[in-house]
């Protein structure tokens, strides 16, 4: 089953359209996909918790309808957490050329853990490549409509909570 299994690990913060574009498309070719909520050390804490962050990827997951898709968290090497779930591939999602250059980086470093997983990368559809969390941030802070960005059922949610941390 390693072959079938597949874990898309992302630290965005929150989920736009672009993650949940490429979560839909790889889903279509695996059997299974662990859409995993991570945490990258090299940015700051997320301003959405793991709870926020798992909910609302699982709302994408409903809006695809889609049975083959687990959303998860994980707190440390994503090599580990496909290594616990039999998968024998990790997906990255590529937008442009800086994505491009740390993702060889970390496929190099997953691979220096165990060369039986593979990396595999799928390129953001053109109106999709534009989008980033910190976009998404920086408009719900402004009070801005974000409904093009992420889930509209999510984008007040998401201004709320931007807007409530800056008032702290």
């Amino acid at each position: 089953m390693s072959g079938k299994v597949i874990v898309y690990p992302i630290s965005a913060n929150p989920p736009t359209w672009g993650h949940a574009d490429i979560m839909m498309r790889a889903s279509e070719k695996f059997d299974k996909l662990y859409w995993v909520a991570a945490i990258n050390p090299h940015k700051p804490d997320p301003l959405f918790g793991d709870q926020f962050r798992l909910d609302m990827m699982q709302a994408y997951v409903d809006y695809y309808k889609l049975k083959n898709v687990e959303v998860a968290s994980h707190h440390g090497t994503i090599i580990r957490f496909a290594e616990e779930k039999g998968a024998g591939f990790l997906l990255r999602g590529l937008r442009n050329t800086t994505d491009f250059q740390h993702e060889l980086e970390l496929a190099a470093g997953n691979r220096g853990i165990n060369k039986e997983v593979e990396t595999i990368c799928m390129f953001s559809k053109p109106h999709f490549a534009t989008i980033s969390s910190s976009l998404v941030r920086e408009l719900a802070f402004l009070g801005e409509k974000i409904d093009q960005y992420v889930l509209p059922s999510w984008a007040d949610k998401i201004i709320e909570k931007c807007q409530k941390s800056q008032s702290v």
